[in-house]
Order: C-alpha cells, then structure tokens, then sequence
C-alpha cells in the first residue's frame, strides 16, 4: 500500500507546483490542463521536456489574448454582415464569428508549428453541416451526423479555393480551417459566412497569411444584381455567383451557375461583386489590427537554395528548352524526356552538393523546368504544343456508340477524351437531398445528375479505384452546372450522365460537359442547346516581392495539363451559343486583377463558340424520339371501385408485379397511377399482368334504387360478404343494414352462406368507391319490389382491349 500512497504524494506535490508556477508567472498568462500545443494534457505536461514547456506558456498567451472581445460590422445592401471574435475556441490560433441575420457560422484555424514531412501545404478545410443549428434531428438510423455530404465537400473546396493562394510559398505546415454551424435561419446562406470566417480567422491568428480575403454571393433577380440574396431571391435569381476578392480590387476566386447570362451581364455582376468583397476586407482588417496576434515567423520556409538552382540552370537549361520546342512530342513522351533529363540532372547536383537536401535537389529542377516553360510564352509567344496562344486543340466527336445504351457519346480533344452515356429512370429515382441541405439550398429533388469518373489509367498511371473523391466530386459538380440550364422542366424521366475520363491531358471537366451535351442529343432529351466548355490559362510575370503586382501576363486557350500545372490559373467557362451556364476560377497567385478576368471571359466565349460549330457538325440538334431500347411511362386511371382490386391485400399485386415486371408504379392522384418500364419489353409484361388481375372483375351497370337478389358468400361479425352474380368481388352488407333491429351479429337472423337475400343498390362510396347495400330499407317499404337477377354479365368499359385505359406518356 505504501507506493500508491506515494504515487499520489507526487501528483498531488506536482499539482501544487505547477499552481503556484501558473500564480508566480510573470507574464500573467492562466495555465490550462489542455494547453499543450497538439492536445497534451495533465499528463504530458508532468515530466515533459523544456521546450514543451515554453510552447505551452506561448500558447496560454494566445489563450488570454484571445480573451479580448472584438466585433466588426459590414453594411451589405440593407443588411449587415456581422464578425466577431474573443468569445468562443480560444484554444485555436484563430477563430471568427460570421452573422448574417439569424445565420451564424464560427470558423477557427490552427496550424502546428512543426514543419509536415510532405513537400506541399497540407491544408485542410472541413466545413460541416449541422441539424442542430436548422433546428431539426438528423433522419439516419443513429440519430447524428455521419460521414461528408456532397454539399459539405463542395463547400470545403470552395472555402480552400479562395485561402490557399495566399499562404506564403514553401509554407509546408499542417493547417486545418474548420467551419462550424451554429445556426441557419433558412433564409441567409451559410456558405459565403463560412468564407469569410475562414478569412478572419486566418488574419486574427499568427499564422503566416497575406489575407484577408472577402467573398459574397451575387444574384441578378428581374435584372438588377443583388449581393448575398436570400434563399427565396436565388431561386428567382438567373445567376448564382460566389466571388473572393482580397485587396486592390483583386479576384482570388470564382464559382458561378447560370441560365444563359449574357456575357455582359455577367462581367458586370463580378465587378459589382468584387466591390462589395473590398468592403469585406476592410473590416476583417480592421479588426485583425485591433484584436489580431502577431504572425508567428516560421522555423524553414521550403525555398530551394539558389547556388543550387543556378547549377541546375547551367547543366539543363538548354535540353529542357529543347524538348519543350520539340513539337513532336506528346503528353507521355515529353514527360519521359523531363523525367530522363530530371534524373541525369539531379545525379550531378548531388556530386555538387554532397550535404544538400533531396528536396533542394528535386526542387532546383523544377525550378528551372517551370522557368524555361512559362519564359518560352512570356516571351516567345510559344507553347509546347505548337499552338497559337488563341487556338484549340483538334477536337472529334461520335454519338451513338452502343446500341443498348439510351445515349452515348465521345468526345476527343487533343490527348483529353471523354465518353459520356445517358441513362433514363423513373422519377423515384430523382436524388432526394437531406432536409439541413434543402433548408439552405431550397433544392429537394434532382431529377438530373452527372458523375464524373477519372481512372488512373486516364494518365497512365497505377491507383486504387475507390469511392468518390473529392476533385471528381468537384469536377462532376462543375460540369452539371454547365448542363442542367438546358434540361427541360418537365421531362417525365430521372437523366443520369456518367462521364468516363479515358485520356486526360487537361481540361477534362470541361470535355465533359462538351461530351454530356452531345449524348443528351442522342438520348432524345429535347435540351434548349448545345452546351460547350473551354479552360483558359494564365502565364504572369509578377514582382516576387509583391505577386500581386501583375507586369506581364499572356492568356491560352484551351490549356494542356502541363499549362495547367506550370501556370497561375485554370479559368473554366461552359455555356450555350446565346449565354453562360458555369464558370469556375481556380488562381493560384493571391489575387489578378479585374482586367485580366474580363479578357479571359472574352477569350473563352470565343473559342466556346468555335467548339460548339465543331460539335454541331456531328449532331446539330436532340433527335426527335428516343431510342427503342429506352424507357416508357404509361399513366393508368383506376376508378376509386378497382382501386382494392389493383393493389390487393397489403400492395400485393402491386409488389408483385414490379418483382416480376421491373416496372416502377408511383400513384399520382386518386385515380391515376404512373408506371414506369425500362424496356418496352417490360411495359408489355406489365400490361398482360394488370390484364390478369382486372380480368374477373366484371362489373354490371347497376340502377341506382334498384332491387337485386345478392347471395350470402361470408358470415362476419360486423356482418355478411355477398355477391350479385357469381364472378364478383364479395361485398360487405353491415349489420346495421341486415334488420331494422339493432343486432350485433348475422346469426341472429339465421343467416347462412349461399342463402339468397334481396337488397337495394345506392351506388357507391364517393370517398372509397364501395358498393352501398341495404336490406333494412326495404322491409321498412312494407311491399318488396321485384328483384333484378344478374345473369347476362357485361364487360367493365376500358379503353381499346384492356380492363384499365392506359395512356402513354409522350
């Protein structure tokens, strides 16, 4: 018993210290148990190493600096955006508060201080909805939120998109930016909050930034824009725009979906909105310079040395020059010939620099190999290609490929090819959106969807084929903005496009789209037009000690993926011949200004309208019908009296012939039922079974008040089943209309099966379609009429040979 007596001596002595260390500090600093920078505890800090200890005194400094309560207020229209800070997670480096009406969003950021072992920065943003801030439960099986919804992970990149350009290059620290719902009014967007909030809390902190940014939504509602509509504006809105702007006036990103905006119309909203992103900045400044901490100065900042990048000049300058004005090669081969030089070229910096790095070494080539590459179009006018600046790829189209499919086309562009099918379902199969996401977006059902795939053979490349990831998520996403503005409203099916990335050499999404476009065509989907994507790219000479400070800069057209990797932005622009349905700005520079991205929007509408004459030559409008093997949609009307009969006890029939059949059967209305077959096939089966069911169920054309002689077919306790002639469905005569007493069961009557009884017809329920009995009402008469026998039975009226009229659906 004697050591834990004395283990608990100990804690208890280390506990005492460490109080009387927190009272003596002279720095005032309150020590938390989980101050530990990276999660530490009690336990870590008894016993722990110096250096942890004065990461701890650090941070419970942040901790009481944070403690300062500060607020900023941004008049947007006739609202204002709320940020404020000092109150919650003061743990975190940084943490903001955004508001806007009754939607609050609290964002923090936290960055180790410890350099990652990757040579790229680890950024990570997660924004997450929750059902608590909606006011509602979550509908799974657990009751709490589980796992990323597409909306979540779309959001995250946006967020990531508009902060990453901005931390300092060679910056290879682990960030995580996590965005926090406290509550959504329905009304507010959260989205653009959580930008914002991820913005100022990157400038409150002390993690190496060159923000703020601001974003807003921007929406043209009856022709004028409003900035950050309401959730009901955006549905009436033909633009749905999110633009980031940092200071000067400069773009860092754009995400937009459109019903064929005009290109004026569109250049004039990002203005509008670049604007009001300024104002944004301003008061995040503001309150950075009045509450935020000092940036923190990092222990290596991951730059290449440059007597290193001098020798790389001098051994490989020339080849790669070289193989970059070789017009002959193609994506594989010229990456062959870089990774051949690159491997020579890192063998001698080795022998030259024996204690160097392995990424000084890596490095100092791709320094010299993007040098080369961006100086050939700065100032020579050349890409490795051959093109012009301006010019496209060569581009082929086919449709139609496979028979059995509903649709099916390819698209070739370059080394970039793109097979794009169609595929028809029934409206049950519409994507039903979680109600937190519908009580942001206002979107329940989509009734069309595209999924994008790209394999890792696509760049011959070895990979694991896994589910969903987050660049094919955003990509299929883009290329469904591009598309959905010209799917008809009322089409009678579920449209689900699958594009399959076979070659990839850049710009693979907007393939898609091109590729989408061409296999609805086929699929008979009578779109408003053809929609075309282009990506634009862009080549700056920027001042290094300002990269915001733009001097030169070339734009090209119809960009390759080594453009895309060497340049400073993949600017994505689809759309029809009269407008814009999408545009997606991906800059990798911490701002370009407004100039630049009014002639991209040029130079992409441009060459949309060339690649949508190149596609019109291969199939210039939607064929007139469908194909053969596509799906059918009947509509049958059941009267509310056969209504028992077609679905049978517990939906039997009905189960049953969507087992047997495959055919889908949705009710419509009371009487109108929807049936959806993905063959004709299938349709025929269908029909001959519902002949079946309906086939015995003749019914006779009944005079209302008239006498008929029905015949006991069940004895039941609220009463006897009969039938009116021999093949009917039995139906119930109540006890309360067997007798003029009151009874409580047949037997009382002495009533037995097959006996014969007169009753009197009073047509049928209106609300459920039963057939009205009575046998009281005509011993009250006193005299009984003469009764009608049903012998000579007729056909139920039906429309052509069948029992049920069913009507296509055309």
């Amino acid at each position: 018993m004697a050591a834990p007596c004395t283990r608990h001596a100990a804690l208890a002595l280390g506990l005492r210290s460490l109080l009387l260390c927190a009272r003596r500090d002279p720095r005032g600093a309150r020590l938390g148990w989980g101050g530990v920078r990276g999660g530490a505890g009690l336990g870590a800090g008894l016993g722990s190493a110096p250096g942890s200890s004065r990461r701890r005194w650090a941070h419970n400094s942040a901790w009481s600096a944070s403690g300062v309560r500060g607020q900023a207020e941004v008049a947007l229209g006739t609202r204002k955006l709320k940020i404020s800070t000092g109150k919650l997670a003061r743990f975190a480096d940084g943490c903001a508060i955004v508001q806007l009406g009754e939607t609050a969003v609290m964002v923090t950021a936290v960055s180790k201080a410890k350099a990652a072992s990757v040579q790229f920065m680890p950024l990570v943003v997660d924004y997450r909805q929750k059902a608590a801030a909606a006011g509602r439960i979550p509908t799974n099986h657990l009751r709490r939120e589980l796992g990323t919804t597409d909306l979540e992970i779309l959001t995250s990149r946006v967020i990531d998109r508009s902060i990453r350009p901005l931390f300092p290059a060679g910056y290879f620290y682990d960030t995580q930016v996590i965005c926090n719902l406290l509550s959504v009014d329905g009304v507010n967007d959260p989205e653009v909050l959580a930008i914002n909030g991820a913005s100022a809390a990157l400038a409150l902190s002390d993690i190496p930034w060159d923000g703020p940014v601001g974003a807003v939504r921007v929406g043209i509602v009856n022709g004028d824009v409003v900035i950050n509509p309401t959730r009901r504006e955006l549905t009436q809105s033909s633009l749905n725009m999110i633009v980031t702007g940092a200071a000067s006036s400069s773009v860092v990103m754009l995400e937009a979906a459109g019903e064929d905006v005009l290109q004026q119309d569109l250049c004039h909203a990002i203005k509008v909105g670049v604007k009001h992103t300024t104002q944004v900045v301003l008061a995040i400044q503001q309150l950075a310079r009045q509450y935020g901490r000092a940036k923190r100065t990092p222990q290596k900042l991951w730059v290449p040395r440059a007597d290193m990048v001098e020798r790389a000049r001098q051994l490989a300058s020339k080849e790669v020059y070289a193989i970059f004005t070789d017009y002959t090669h193609d994506k594989i081969s010229r990456d062959e010939a870089i990774n051949e030089l690159r491997l020579e070229t890192e063998e001698q910096l080795r022998a030259s620099f024996t204690d160097a790095e392995q990424y000084d070494i890596i490095e100092a080539f791709n320094v010299i190999t993007k040098e080369v590459f961006r100086g050939l179009i700065l100032n020579e006018y050349k890409r490795c290609d051959g093109r012009e600046l301006s010019a496209l790829r060569d581009i082929a189209c086919e449709v139609d490929l496979y028979r059995p499919l509903h649709g099916s086309a390819l698209f070739q562009r370059g080394q970039t090819q793109v097979l794009c099918s169609v595929t028809f379902d029934s409206m049950e199969s519409a994507l039903k959106t979680n109600r937190i996401a519908a009580l942001g977006s206002g979107v329940k059902d989509r009734n069309f969807m595209l999924h994008y795939e790209f394999p890792p053979y696509a760049t011959n490349e070895i990979g694991r084929v896994s589910g969903l990831n987050r660049r094919e998520l955003g990509h299929g996403a883009l290329a469904e903005k591009g598309l959905r503005p010209v799917i008809p409203k009322d089409f009678p099916f579920t449209i689900r496009v699958t594009s399959d990335v076979l070659e990839s050499n850049g710009s693979s999404s907007m393939a898609s789209v091109c590729g989408g476009s061409l296999a609805l065509m086929d699929a008979g989907v009578p779109i408003s037009s053809a929609v075309a994507g282009v990506a634009v790219g862009l080549v700056a000479k920027t001042d290094p000690e300002n990269p915001r400070d733009i001097s030169d800069y070339r734009l090209l057209t119809d960009i390759l993926g080594i453009e895309d990797y060497f340049g400073d932005m993949d600017f994505k622009l689809a759309g029809t011949k009269k407008g814009i349905t999408a545009l997606q700005a991906d800059i990798k520079l911490p701002g370009i200004p407004l100039k630049v991205v009014m002639e991209a929007i040029q130079q992409a509408t441009v060459a949309k309208s060339e690649i949508l004459q190149i596609m019109n030559n291969t199939i210039a409008k939607p064929r007139p019908n469908r194909k053969e093997s596509g799906p059918i949609v009947d509509t049958i009307q059941v009267p509310l009296s056969k209504r028992s009969r077609f679905v049978g006890p517990g939906g039997y029939n009905l189960n049953r012939l969507q087992a047997e059949t495959g055919v889908t059967i949705s009710q419509l209305d009371e009487e109108s039922y929807s049936v959806f077959a993905p063959t004709p096939d299938a349709m025929n089966e269908a029909r001959e079974f519902i002949d079946n069911i309906c086939k015995d169920d003749q019914e006779q054309r009944l005079e209302f008040g008239a006498v008929y002689t029905a015949t006991i077919a069940e004895i039941r306790d609220s009463g006897v089943m009969v039938k009116l002639y021999p093949n009917m469905t039995p139906v119930l005569l109540h006890n309360s209309q067997l007798d003029q007493r009151r009874i409580q069961h047949p037997s009382a009557l002495n009533l037995e099966v097959g006996q014969q009884l007169q009753v009197k017809y009073f047509g049928r329920d209106p609300t459920d379609g039963r057939m009205r009995l009575s046998r009281k009402v005509l011993m009250a008469m006193g005299s009984q009429s003469p009764a009608k026998t049903l012998e000579d039975r007729q056909p139920i009226s039906m429309t052509g040979d069948r029992p049920l009229a069913m009507q296509a659906d055309k």
